[in-house]
């Protein structure tokens, strides 16, 4: 399962690269920075589902991994039974679902604001905060809400994190062995 995990990892931070590298070969080498505003929703959608700015699908990934590490160390005669391959990969789907889920959220609210006088940003990417500025919208709301998921997206998910690990470390303080925690932290 931790490869699986590690692979679906990789494949995340692939997919975060490849959002934003093609329009940035695009720009350095043809100098136009200019994106339509479907392709820079577009570009937003697979940044931020990926992407580590609010770290949606990798947090949740890391979150699983470090679950994984706690059923390996803590139960680790009944870890077959709880991490099945078919349990690795719910868990990983999920991670992704819930962050591409919530990276739909905040597209769909940049979507719905309106734009007036000139559309330029100087970046060769579409981000959150300099499309809410140029917008005649109130940007307040859309920074409460980016705040709010924020927030949610980054201690939920680093708090049940750091609980698990806390958990392994507990676990493996009580190995009476020095041979066996020297063994269970490798793990």
């Amino acid at each position: 399962p931790m490869y699986l995990l590690l692979g679906n990892l990789s494949c995340l931070e692939t997919c975060y690269t490849s959002t934003i590298l093609p329009s940035l070969l695009a720009s350095l080498l043809t100098e136009g920075r200019t994106i339509s505003f479907n392709g820079c929703l577009t570009q937003y959608y697979f940044c931020y589902g990926c992407g580590p700015e609010w770290l949606r699908t990798e947090c949740f990934l890391l979150l699983v991994m470090s679950y994984d590490r706690y059923l390996a160390i803590g139960n680790p005669l009944h870890y077959a039974a709880h991490m099945s391959v078919r349990s690795c990969l719910q868990l990983a789907g999920g991670s992704w679902t819930g962050g591409f889920l919530l990276s739909s959220i905040t597209t769909l609210s940049i979507s719905q604001l309106t734009f007036c006088g000139p559309n330029d940003i100087d970046h060769f990417f579409c981000d959150f905060i300099p499309l809410v500025k140029i917008s005649c919208n109130d940007p307040q709301m859309m920074e409460m809400l980016a705040f709010a998921l924020s927030l949610i997206l980054l201690l939920v998910p680093f708090l049940l994190t750091l609980m698990s690990y806390i958990y392994i470390i507990a676990i493996i303080l009580r190995i009476p062995s020095s041979t066996g925690r020297q063994k269970a932290f490798s793990t």
